[in-house]
């Protein structure tokens, strides 16, 4: 008996290989799915593992057959070994005897030489059984090894642990019979959610210093008036940055739209009650800490007097992850319902998406992209995400 093991493509091209190999009388017994070594290959088509073995009753195994099998059962030998090392559980060590046990049966039955039909049956039924306890035990360790190559791509994203955790447990998870790329880009698609609605009446920006708020709510403002042709007003309570209000007061100027400055909470209504025509009512706000709870409830008072829930919180994309959960924490007083993410174009990795999404659980409604006003900023739906995410896609 020859026992031969191929890597191919597809069973076509095992098929025509094992035919001239061992001849037509040659049966498959075990064929598996694998993928090139190394994270390289994690993403790449998976190929396809052949063992084939030839039933020849009319003539002895020869010495080169002989080893070639001692080899064969040696390499197994040294697999099943290795899973014992990783588990000490009784049922692996139990397997391990068994598979022992055939292995020194097997290659009994090789050194005497294989003569009779039914002896050469039974070798396979015993090679079979072999297969399928080596696969049982061998099998936890490779989606060990597989999830050990995620993990490490994942962090490369800058996706965190918690994320990658989730990312990983759910692909587990998935039976269909797709490929493990198409299976993350399954799992982080549903954990991606985007904000599908016009936007509308009064609309809030909130977040910390240096996220680039006016920067983006003049990038709006351009949007909407200039290409979408709809009436828009701006209003700022940010009176404490030096020259914000100079800078968007220069952008509605710009843009020819009306412009207000709000100095104290009882300012508010009549401003925006002075820009009634307006479709779409932008207010920016003064970046606080989130730690600083009473700078938060400050601004709370001037949002409840614009008596709107259309509140959208900006973050930077170059936040530390550890940041994240502080801010989103520290802002959820404010009832925001969307979250607009910022400076896309000043890092190469966008994993913080995902995790800023995760955490603060609402939409999101647009993220910006340059300096540039009103060209900057766009809306992207979830498969736009998932590629820029996983680095199949970039924004420079």
């Amino acid at each position: 008996m020859k026992v031969r093991k191929y890597v191919v493509k597809d069973m076509n091209e095992a098929v025509n290989k094992i035919r001239h190999d061992l001849g037509q009388d040659a049966v498959i017994i075990n064929q598996r799915k694998i993928r090139k070594p190394g994270i390289a290959g994690f993403f790449s088509k998976k190929l396809i593992e052949v063992t084939a073995a030839s039933n020849n009753s009319n003539k002895n195994v020869t010495d080169k057959n002989t080893q070639d099998f001692k080899d064969s059962l040696e390499a197994i030998r040294k697999a099943v070994s290795k899973r014992s090392n990783i588990s000490n559980k009784s049922e692996d060590i139990s397997k391990i005897n068994q598979v022992e046990k055939v292995e020194k049966q097997n290659f009994k039955i090789m050194q005497d030489g294989v003569k009779e039909k039914n002896t050469s049956n039974e070798l396979l039924q015993e090679m079979q059984e072999m297969k399928n306890i080596l696969n049982s035990l061998v099998k936890k360790e490779t989606i060990s090894t597989t999830d050990n190559e995620l993990i490490q791509k994942l962090k490369e994203l800058d996706i965190d642990d918690e994320c990658i955790e989730y990312i990983n447990n759910n692909i587990n998870s998935i039976k269909d019979d797709i490929e493990d790329e198409e299976k993350i880009k399954k799992v982080i698609a549903q954990m991606l959610n985007t904000w599908e609605e016009k936007t509308t009446g009064v609309m809030v920006l909130v977040g910390p210093t240096g996220v680039g708020k006016t920067t983006t709510i003049a990038k709006l403002a351009g949007r909407l008036s200039l290409i979408d042709n709809r009436k828009v007003g701006l209003i700022t309570v940010d009176t404490y940055r030096i020259g914000a209000v100079e800078q968007l007061k220069t952008y509605a100027d710009i843009m020819n739209i009306p412009f207000k400055v709000v100095f104290n909470i009882s300012d508010m209504e009549g401003a925006i009650e002075s820009m009634k025509d307006c479709d779409v009512v932008l207010i920016d706000t003064t970046g606080r800490s989130s730690k600083n709870s009473m700078q938060i409830s400050e601004l709370r008072a001037f949002i409840a007097k614009a008596n709107t829930d259309n509140i959208h919180l900006v973050v930077s994309s170059t936040t530390k992850n550890k940041d994240i959960l502080p801010i989103i924490e520290g802002y959820k007083k404010l009832n925001f319902n969307n979250v607009i993410i910022t400076k896309l174009d000043e890092t190469t990795t966008y994993g913080s998406i995902l995790n800023i999404l995760r955490l603060a659980q609402k939409p999101l409604s647009f993220v910006t992209t340059g300096q540039n006003v009103p060209d900057d900023i766009k809306n992207m739906n979830s498969s736009e995400l998932c590629k820029l995410i996983l680095g199949e896609d970039s924004i420079c």
